[in-house]
């Protein structure tokens, strides 16, 4: 890094005093700095002209700044800066205790408040409040936009960063300022305390219908899933309403791994495509519930791994799909550690249904969609009054009697 530093410093410097050697050496393809034996590739010396310019900025501070400067932190502000300037809330710089929390989040073990958080036109949604929860106690309600935390805007903060700022140690207190509809701003303190999410709830709904909602993509959904299927079906189990309302997503392994239960084996279940346009197709390993009739829920909170599973039941006429449209993140991010217990995660691909679809931006439509009464969500929630879930229920039954 000192090195590199070392080097663009001189380019700089050499940027000031001759921009017109500039010219001949980029057209000549390379630049010789003859004292120190440097060759410069015209890619490299643009590279080094664009970020020239950050480094000199960094030096007037450490010169002029009127306190010391600790350039641990003048860096790490650099990298996010980058991130940020890509104006995508999924590709971000994770410092340390960042990493930490979200390494945590995907174990299914954390410490906050017991809420699922989405983005989306540059807001920040509750999509999910856990039952039991310090969020359901303090009447944290589904669909409230996060406006501030400890009185600290989030209007320009990304995914990795607000959850480290709701996060926090066992018995502290956080204050999260909330937009609902209806009631403007409102201020509701929590106090934090260890969170263990179990992603799947499941039961018989009668002698042969089961129940199965899947809250997220963790690490120990795919085996919980499995387990949980079983179970219902050693119980009479014909026919399955899968509840993948206010699913985030999550692990795109663990989503192909849920779908193999349904799909065929070595048929596709999604299929990426990057920025110099290199496929990838992630196919299903076969299961045993391939004829086993579903009605899936989905609603406007419903994303990415729950967009791939649903889309792949879909193409495949594996499933009937009733709710509201989701929330259509049709984009893959992956992990790169940098080093230090950093990471960058960086959107890299597009993903694309069986039938070839993306649906960014633009969410998948339920072929019966019904619905969810804002009114309800201030109650406890019932299914007897749930329109949705009833409509599925309805649905599987005729299915079975035919």
């Amino acid at each position: 890094m000192k090195s590199k530093k070392k080097w663009i410093i001189v380019t700089v410097i050499l940027l000031i005093i001759t921009n017109s050697i500039t010219f001949v050496f980029s057209n000549a393809g390379s630049i010789f700095l003859a004292s120190k034996s440097l060759v410069l590739g015209v890619n490299q010396y643009e590279d080094y002209k664009s970020f020239g310019k950050m480094f000199y900025v960094e030096d007037l501070l450490s010169k002029f700044y009127y306190e010391d400067v600790d350039k641990d932190l003048l860096v790490e502000g650099a990298i996010k800066g980058m991130t940020n300037a890509l104006n995508d809330p999924y590709t971000v710089f994770m410092n340390k205790d960042e990493y930490e929390e979200m390494n945590k989040m995907t174990t299914g073990y954390y410490t906050g408040i017991g809420v699922v958080m989405e983005f989306k036109d540059s807001k920040i949604y509750v999509s999910t409040v856990y039952d039991g929860s310090p969020a359901q106690g303090a009447g944290v309600l589904q669909g409230d936009i996060i406006e501030k935390v400890n009185g600290e805007s989030v209007s320009n903060i990304k995914d990795n960063e607000i959850s480290s700022k709701v996060m926090g140690e066992e018995g502290t207190d956080v204050t999260l300022t909330f937009y609902r509809e209806g009631e403007g701003s409102i201020d509701l303190t929590m106090t934090r305390k260890n969170i263990s999410i179990d992603p799947v709830e499941s039961e018989m709904i009668n002698d042969n219908i089961g129940y199965l909602r899947l809250s997220i993509f963790n690490e120990n959904s795919s085996e919980s899933f499995k387990t949980n299927l079983d179970d219902l079906n050693s119980k009479g189990m014909k026919g399955l309403i899968l509840d993948l309302r206010g699913n985030p997503g999550g692990g795109l392994r663990e989503c192909i791994n849920i779908a193999s239960n349904f799909i065929e084996k070595d048929k596709t279940v999604v299929s990426t495509i990057d920025n110099a346009g290199n496929e990838n197709l992630y196919e299903s390993n076969g299961g045993d519930y391939l004829k086993l009739p579903v009605v899936i829920l989905i609603d406007a909170n419903s994303a990415s791994a729950s967009e791939v599973l649903t889309g792949a039941l879909r193409d495949y006429e594996k499933a009937t799909l009733v709710g509201e449209k989701s929330f259509g993140k049709g984009i893959v991010q992956t992990i790169i550690e940098t080093g230090d217990g950093t990471a960058l995660k960086v959107t890299f691909s597009k993903y694309y249904t069986p039938s070839g679809e993306n649906i960014h931006g633009i969410g998948i439509e339920p072929e019966y969609k019904v619905s969810y009464p804002e009114e309800l969500l201030e109650n406890q929630y019932s299914r007897a009054e749930d329109p949705q879930y009833n409509k599925a229920l309805d649905l599987m039954k005729g299915i079975l009697d035919k």
